[in-house]
């Protein structure tokens, strides 16, 4: 009977699958046969209760569409030291309301050649610090009984330079090389030069690195020890794809697929979002649908929204489930520096076209840096603002250089000619609750800074999608300067705001009127309301608000019956607003609210729930 389920999946995608694989490995016949068997073997290993779940799931297929979902980001070492000390810290997330937990890279990757996490050398195995894959299988199990969706990164475009294929491939063994992109001179490497950006121009310029031991080069698109994977070898696609599901029947719900637009290259080319990379893409996710269709695929795609939209698929073809919704985060915190919502507008007037299909993991901050990828060429022809120098003004300004700002972040591969500098910091050092309690306090400066934290959360949770915080935002953690002195993390600023989750400071959530329970209780408050009103589904009619303020976004939001509107000051200077001469009623305290003359206060919001005409 079970076996009869495996055959009905796989004849319900095998003629769009088989078709897939022939275009892009032709004449391999052996290697989609040994695919199809990989597929089988996967399906027969995964164990019951995640059987069941994905039976559940099918019968429910927008089960992560609706309202009802939150979620954190984490280090799992930061924040319970290991696998089982997150599993003994659960309750903590069950108060912040978290369902969907995302952790950040676990997989086993050489101390100080790691990338946080992100060169891996063993795909099944957890780093030893960590725990045991047995570990992650047990936070698995008891995340499901309490009806928390488990997230983990996969990284599908390179290896760690210690993975048993790169070590293979540094002795010789042509098979190994053929996983790779190995060659005897730079003839061709400087060929793909001549078209690929790099990456990290500062600290790791060029995409490819000379092997002094084996007197040979091979690519690197990221750092000399993350070697780019070669998909236009079966090999590595078909083993790739065994890894994720591998991961998938650890009980993995979601697996968010790293640097997803950089896995096929071409001479010639950028090696940036080509053709073959959705089929790849919608290949894997068609061998989620025949051995786990409960599990969904999250891709990482750092780009504006025109090139991240593709990654989406169609309804009848999905690629990715779900993105990581990257410009609308980058361009907030622009809109945070200039306390003009007209770039914020014209951005979100692009996501709100995009089909309810299409979902977003919505955040402020992450375990990366914020990189300036804004529309350019329309912040040139609105306001004029030229790129470099309107870079330049985003860094300094954040980074507390600029008069008056009371921003504490850190510059990331700092590139002054060409502006390209990314950010980091804390979300609550970036609004400024750092420098309000240095050196003696600012009660004043401290409240506004509390009241900008506040309404970028609100903003965010307005947005389409699951709102995911980053662990410690929830208790308003400030930058962690101590990796300065760290001679593995000193030189990669990101660590600022990956330090370690800070207990002591999450025990002063209960303490009334302390940064950390206002923080607190603010946000639950949110989630609550959230939760409760339909209105916040992802599949929701959302468009924008024109609110007469430069400095006032406005969105409106329909579903059913329920109609609300959500204003968000991003000045921290009070904004009277004429909206029309009608009552809503505020979400959060359930008062009226006269929307003619409106006053919102230095960063202050509003979630409005209005009439239904």
């Amino acid at each position: 009977m079970e076996q009869n389920v495996f055959e009905q999946r796989l004849a319900a995608c095998q003629d769009e699958l088989k078709w897939l694989y022939h275009e892009i490995y032709r004449n391999k016949g052996e290697a989609y046969d040994y695919f199809v068997g990989m597929l089988r073997r996967c399906w027969e290993g995964r164990k019951d209760a995640l059987r069941e779940m994905d039976e559940r799931r099918l019968s429910q297929p927008d089960w992560y569409r609706s309202n009802q979902l939150m979620g954190m980001m984490m280090y799992p070492s930061n924040y319970g030291g290991t696998l089982n000390g997150v599993r003994e810290r659960l309750d903590y997330l069950g108060e912040c309301g978290v369902n969907y937990l995302h952790l950040m890279p676990l997989l086993d990757s050489p101390e100080g050649k790691s990338d946080g996490g992100y060169a891996v050398s063993d795909f099944r195995k957890v780093r030893t610090d960590l725990g045991t894959m047995e570990d992650l299988e047990a936070l698995a199990d008891e995340c499901r009984e309490r009806g928390i969706a488990l997230c983990l990164d996969f990284v599908l475009n390179h290896t760690s330079e210690e993975h048993p294929w790169a070590k293979a491939a540094r002795a010789g063994d042509p098979v190994a090389r053929s996983r790779y992109f190995f060659y005897d001179d730079w003839v061709i490497p400087n060929e793909f030069e001549k078209t690929v950006p790099q990456v990290f121009p500062t600290t790791a310029p060029g995409s490819f690195t000379w092997l002094e031991d084996c007197q040979q080069i091979v690519m690197t698109s990221f750092y000399p020890f993350q070697w780019d994977l070669n998909y236009a070898n079966p090999l590595v696609f078909n083993d790739m794809t065994e890894n994720l599901l591998y991961l998938a029947n650890r009980g993995m719900d979601v697996i968010r697929l790293d640097a997803v637009p950089y896995i096929w290259k071409e001479l010639g080319t950028n090696c940036r979002n080509l053709p073959q990379v959705h089929t790849l893409v919608r290949m894997m996710h068609l061998a989620c649908q025949i051995v786990c269709p409960g599990v969904l695929l999250l891709g990482e795609v750092v780009m504006e929204p025109a090139k991240v939209a593709p990654y989406f698929g169609t309804v009848e073809k999905p690629e990715c489930d779900m993105l990581y919704n990257v410009t609308t985060m980058c361009t907030t915190w622009n809109t945070v520096a200039t306390r003009n919502v007209g770039l914020l507008r014209h951005q979100m007037e692009q996501v709100c076209a995009l089909p309810k299909s299409c979902l977003f993991q919505n955040y402020l901050r992450c375990h990366d840096d914020i990189g300036w990828g804004l529309d350019y060429p329309w912040l040139m022809e609105h306001f004029g603002e030229e790129e470099v120098a309107h870079k330049k003004y985003l860094n300094d300004w954040f980074t507390g250089k600029w008069q008056g700002s009371w921003s504490r972040g850190e510059l990331y591969n700092d590139d002054p000619r060409l502006g390209d500098a990314r950010l980091c910091g804390t979300t609550a050092s970036l609004v400024g609750i750092e420098s309000a309690t240095e050196p003696f306090g600012d009660s004043s400066a401290l409240d506004q800074a509390i009241a900008c934290d506040l309404m970028l959360h609100a903003w965010m949770f307005t947005q389409s999608g699951i709102p995911v915080l980053y662990s410690g935002d929830e208790v308003a953690q400030l930058n962690d300067n101590a990796y300065h002195n760290d001679p593995l993390k000193w030189d990669d600023s990101r660590y600022i705001h990956r330090g370690k989750f800070d207990w002591a400071l999450a025990e002063k959530r209960r303490e009334p009127g302390s940064v950390q329970n206002r923080i607190f209780t603010g946000l639950r408050e949110m989630e609550k309301v959230r939760a409760a009103h339909a209105v916040f589904r992802s599949d929701a009619d959302v468009w924008t608000w024109d609110t007469g303020s430069e400095a006032v976004f406005g969105l409106e939001r329909r579903y059913g019956d329920e109609r609300m509107v959500g204003l968000f000051n991003f000045s921290e200077h009070p904004v009277q607003l004429q909206l029309g001469r009608r009552e809503a009623a505020d979400l959060l305290t359930g008062e009226a609210v006269w929307m003619d003359g409106l006053k919102l206060g230095g960063y202050g919001w509003h979630w409005l729930l209005l009439d239904g005409e």
